[in-house]
This record gives C-alpha cells, structure tokens and sequence, in this order.
C-alpha cells in the first residue's frame, strides 16, 4: 500500500492497484496504490477510510481485460460482481448472502473481479456469460467504500482482451491506458 497525497473531505481519492497505472493523473488528486489482488485493495482502503478523514469519493481507475469482442475505450461500472467466489454455494450451506453483486450506478459494463489474471479463452468466454470486462480489484473497492459509507465509482480502460496472449498485451498498452485515464479524470475531477 502506498498513498501519495493527502486525504481530505472534498475531493475524491483515486484508488489504483500498481504505480503504472496512476503514471500521469493530475498531482493535486491523492493516490492509493494498494497492490494487486482483492485482499491487498480491500484491506488498503479499508486502513485509509479507517484513518479518516474520509474523501468525498473513491474513484477506482485501473485497467480491465474485455470479455467481448470490440469492447475497447474507457468504461465507467455500473454493477461489479466476484467470479471466484461461489455466492450461490455458500447460501446454500449456510442461508447467508456473501460477496452478492453491488450495484453502482445505473448504466454502464458489468465487471468481474476475481484474484486470477484472465489470459485464457476458455475462462474468457465462461466469464464473458456473465460480464463486460474483468479485474483483479473493483470488487474489493466497492465493498471496503459500500461498508464505511462512502460514495464509488469504478471506471476501467480495457488493456487486453482477457486470453492468450493478455499478459503480454497489457505490459505493452499500460502506459497508454495510464494516459487515457489520467485524462479522463483531469477532465472529471482536476
């Protein structure tokens, strides 16, 4: 976990996994960078909410794997789910709802977080039944932002298309996707 910046009240804190995704955001906007994976991201902002004081929003930019064909650009969520955790299963067991899709805003893609890095087709296409694009962290920031009562938005530019190959792909276009969202929210939030 790194946090570049200060936390206040008024403006949002902008949550990213790894340092070359916030390459180029605009200097006045606080930066999280809490590590790759659910457990670093949720634990992350969890310790920064728990600090306080809290910011006006989480905005979670990152990269994202498509699932679809074509899908390219920027994409705001408007419902994030987890793909490796079998929600309907543990009702069964034990009557209890855990890890339900959360929803966030009333248009927009449909992403899937789970702890895998997607590079196969096969995983691709059972995810692509259930979601636009997938991630390893917006799960994690939604629910951390959900459960200390602060507003969220998600937005992912697409850096691959979640197969053979993704690995490559997204060490090759990650400083352009940095680019594009830095632009993105000096245009949103600078």
């Amino acid at each position: 976990m790194n946090l570049r910046g200060t936390v206040r009240a008024d403006r949002p804190l902008v949550v990213l996994a790894v340092g070359e995704e916030a390459s180029y955001l605009p200097p006045e906007l606080p930066v999280l960078l809490t590590g790759m994976g659910k457990v670093n991201a949720a634990s992350a902002v969890a310790a920064v909410l728990a600090a306080g004081p809290r910011p006006s929003l989480l905005l979670n930019l990152g990269t994202a794997g498509a699932l679809r064909p074509g899908w390219a650009g920027i994409h705001e969520v408007a419902t994030v789910l987890q793909h490796d955790l079998d929600t309907d299963l543990l009702r069964t067991l034990t009557g209890e709802t855990y890890g339900a899709p959360l929803s966030l805003a009333s248009e927009g893609a449909v992403l899937a977080t789970g702890d895998t890095f997607v590079a196969d087709d096969a995983a691709r296409d059972r995810l692509a039944q259930r979601a636009d694009l997938v991630d390893m962290e917006g799960y994690a920031v939604a629910w951390a932002a959900a459960q200390a009562g602060v507003p969220c938005r998600l937005v992912k530019q697409v850096s691959d298309e979640a197969g053979e190959g993704a690995a490559r792909t997204w060490r090759e276009s990650v400083d352009a996707c940095a680019r594009d969202l830095a632009a993105w929210a000096a245009r949103h939030f600078a």
